[in-house]
């Protein structure tokens, strides 16, 4: 398996949940990682924990809707480290509503955090790594990119548009530049702030941990330059929007 160490990374939404789960493993794997989240506090507190233990960790408090932020912080990381090796882009928001009653702005809310600002982050940097000739792009998506349930319009729209320009980059990363790995990961329910902020008695027993789906990105990023994962699926055993 490939070394990741003195790669450098950016990790969207890397405050917690899923996101800090895998700027962990990021870190403990050697990579010096850009932390990118709205949430200062707990931002600044994870990368004081990484930096702790001898990590490179750095904060940047992005929010993924704002075009010229994304921009800013693809340039800042280049800057600071020379090279974007790695993005994960795990920012996501739901609003768990029926339509008849989800307002305009709730699922533009959704459909700029989850659809608009990932395909910004990835233009700025697929350009980059095309320059580089390497590097990796991975997008978090979910089971609702594959089907959806009643209260996700907006957050199935936004995954499986997402998933379908991820299945797009890989393809023209595959004709461009075959040292660019593009990996979507499927992710099914987690035990982590996401759902349980929203649905506080949710039976934790069919929820799985985020650091295992954490360990599903370290695998894909990790495969030998003559193999790539292009999509991944990782879900709990007793998943119930699956198949």
């Amino acid at each position: 398996m490939v070394q990741l160490r003195h790669r450098s990374a950016l990790v969207t939404g890397g405050a917690r949940g899923l996101g800090a789960a895998i700027s962990r493993r990021l870190a403990a794997s050697g990579v010096a990682v850009w932390i990118a989240d709205v949430r200062t506090e707990l931002l600044m507190g994870l990368c004081s924990e990484l930096r702790s233990t001898g990590s490179t960790a750095t904060p940047l408090s992005l929010d993924v809707r704002d075009a010229d932020l994304v921009h800013e912080a693809v340039e800042t990381v280049c800057d600071e480290a020379g090279s974007l090796d790695i993005l994960v882009n795990c920012a996501a928001v739901d609003v768990s509503k029926p339509i008849e009653h989800l307002s305009p702005a709730e699922a533009a809310q959704v459909i700029t955090t989850n659809l608009v600002g990932p395909v910004n982050l990835c233009l700025a940097t697929y350009r980059r790594m095309v320059e580089q000739g390497a590097g990796h792009i991975v997008n978090i998506l979910s089971t609702a990119s594959l089907r959806t349930w009643t209260e996700a319009g907006p957050y199935a729209a936004s995954k499986s548009g997402l998933r379908a320009f991820t299945h797009t980059l890989f393809q023209e990363a595959q004709r461009d530049c075959m040292g660019i790995g593009v990996t979507g990961i499927i992710a099914g329910g987690m035990e982590t702030p996401f759902i349980m902020d929203r649905f506080p008695d949710a039976d934790t027993s069919k929820l799985q941990p985020p650091e295992i789906v954490a360990d599903t990105v370290m695998y894909a990023l990790s495969v030998p330059p003559g193999s790539v994962v292009p999509e991944l699926v990782i879900i709990p055993r007793a998943e119930p929007s699956w198949p």
